[in-house]
């Protein structure tokens, strides 16, 4: 049946939207009638311009949505080999939706046309789980935004204010060190697997814990729930509601419990959030009675005691009110906490490639030596771990296709003319991977940047996992540290390999779907004893 069709092909980033019902035959009907009056309207209305980029053929009422598969990105890219390599014009159900594909294109739209391309559209999983766009990543463009940016780049993520979070990457590494010698120790033959996926995880949401909130949610009742609540808040923020793109299909997220379910998390993650900004109040009114207040120790600083002090100095006339706070709260502490893929698929090609796991643990113990833990100074002349992490953000990219923009005025691109309220996203995957910008570009060769000026700071268009321009992500710097201090130590500590002898070139490298780019499956490793067995870690 036709409505069943309909039903079945309305799936966006493996998220079934919509579930055909055999045993509904009113809901068939109603459904059919509906599809027939729109299809008619279809066919009375243009929403394209004669001078509109490529477009492949689209259904009524769905347009292109069938066409994206369990991994659009993929399919984005094979759509714009056959219709467009550069742009091309899709539609998601009624909404024009422009795909670039190519890095020289990304630049018209991301620099030259930046300003333009700066807002987002309100969609309805991020108005109920950030606040109804208070947070930077979702924030429309304005003077708002603006605001709240400038506390990223002035006062959150700085240069200065990374650094003092020095000491924390280097604890939360040194324990995941030792949790890693204890599975040797516990185990006869040392022979045992440990899931390093899972050891990932909790070393990113550690650090981003003890940075953000001051200190860390992850042992007892208190621990699991926030875990729990953790992993259900990023699949949901990875769902996308089909009311935004066919309107009138707003009740299904009602019938499926997909609103209630957003209702839900949100309520109980605001609930959790409020409870640490609480604290952090009690706690700086009780310093102050005691006269022990940290106001000039900018070092022992969380992001919420951050947040709260440029509240108190700006005063009431600054956006910076409580949901603000958790807005921002929410936005470094996902971003942060979304780094363990990058080292998850770092190890990963490294265990398919003991060529290049070979020469990094060369350079990394060259310059380290027999220390018993590789420090953030010893950092600094390590250019193959730079390249590794490089071609890993290439081939990886922790979101493949950035988060959609809105156009605000007609602008012109590669010379099709593109309308007002016309959404952009930007297949990074694609860009990384583009044979024009690399030579082999699906093969893992860190090699490649170790003579070239290429890097992910937003300037160079070949490779831009971050984004560009305006909307660019200010965590860079934050994430690389993490990454660097942990892959570094990872390689210099042990040796690793797979379980029952299994070969590298035989790794499951499967990706889950969904928002972020992540193994499918953990990453389960036998690490070989400590290279100095005489030092371990105190």
């Amino acid at each position: 049946m036709l409505s069943d069709k309909i039903l079945q092909m309305l799936e966006f980033n493996n998220q079934t939207l919509l579930q055909p019902f055999s045993s509904l035959t009113l809901m068939h009907v109603l459904l059919l009638l509906i599809f027939l009056i729109l299809l008619y309207k279809s066919f009375i209305t243009s929403p394209t311009t004669k001078n509109s980029p490529p477009s492949p053929p689209k259904l009524p009422i769905i347009g292109n949505l069938h066409q994206l598969g369990s991994y659009p990105y993929r399919s984005l890219e094979a759509l714009a080999k056959r219709f467009g390599p550069d742009l091309m014009l899709l539609h998601f159900g009624s909404v024009p939706v422009l795909v670039v594909s190519s890095p020289e294109t990304a630049g018209e739209v991301l620099h030259t046309n930046g300003l333009v391309f700066s807002s987002r559209p309100k969609l309805i999983v991020f108005k109920k789980l950030l606040y109804d766009h208070r947070d930077v990543s979702s924030a429309p463009y304005g003077d708002y935004w603006r605001q709240m940016k400038s506390i990223f780049v002035l006062h959150l993520l700085s240069n200065k204010r990374v650094q003092s979070y020095r000491g924390v990457r280097e604890e939360e590494t040194k324990l995941m060190l030792r949790k890693i010698e204890q599975s040797i120790s516990s185990s006869p033959d040392h022979s045992a697997a440990i899931n390093l996926t899972e050891m990932f995880s909790s070393l990113t949401n550690d650090v981003s814990c003890r940075v953000a909130f001051g200190r860390k949610y992850c042992v007892g009742e208190d621990g699991e729930m926030f875990q729990e609540l953790l992993k259900e808040f990023l699949e949901l923020l990875g769902r996308v509601n089909i009311a935004d793109y066919i309107p009138w299909l707003a009740w299904w997220s009602n019938f499926n419990g997909l609103n209630a379910k957003l209702d839900k998390v949100a309520k109980r993650f605001d609930d959790f959030l409020e409870g640490v900004v609480q604290e952090h109040i009690d706690i700086d009114a009780s310093d102050s009675k005691k006269n022990n207040s940290t106001k000039g120790n900018e070092d022992k600083k969380d992001f919420v005691d951050v947040l709260l002090g440029l509240q108190k100095e700006k005063g009431a006339d600054f956006a910076l009110d409580r949901l603000s706070i958790k807005a921002l709260i929410l936005d470094v502490f996902t971003a942060g906490n979304d780094t363990h893929t990058i080292i998850d698929w770092a190890m990963s090609e490294l265990l398919r490639h003991p060529r290049v796991m070979n020469k990094l643990q060369n350079e990394v113990r060259g310059i380290a030596g027999s220390k018993t833990m590789v420090t953030e100074d010893d950092l600094v002349g390590m250019n193959y771990l730079r390249a590794v992490i490089k071609e890993t953000f290439r081939l990886y990219p922790t979101i493949p296709v950035l988060p959609p923009k809105v156009l605000t005025q007609h602008v012109k691109i590669n010379g099709y003319d593109i309308k007002v309220d016309t959404q952009a996203v930007v297949n990074i995957w694609k860009i990384n991977r583009d044979s024009k910008s690399f030579d082999n570009p699906e093969k893992f060769e860190p090699e490649r940047f170790l003579n070239s000026s290429i890097d992910f700071k937003g300037n160079d268009f070949q490779l831009i996992p971050f984004g560009s321009g305006r909307r660019m992500c200010p965590a860079i710097q934050y994430a690389s540290a993490i990454i660097e201090i942990a892959l570094a130590n990872i390689v210099h500590k042990f040796n690793w390999a797979l379980p029952e002898g299994a070969r590298g070139e035989h790794l499951d490298m499967t990706e889950t779907t969904g928002l972020n780019l992540r193994r499918q499956n953990p990453l389960k490793v036998i690490p070989i004893s400590p290279i100095y067995n005489d030092q371990l870690i105190n």
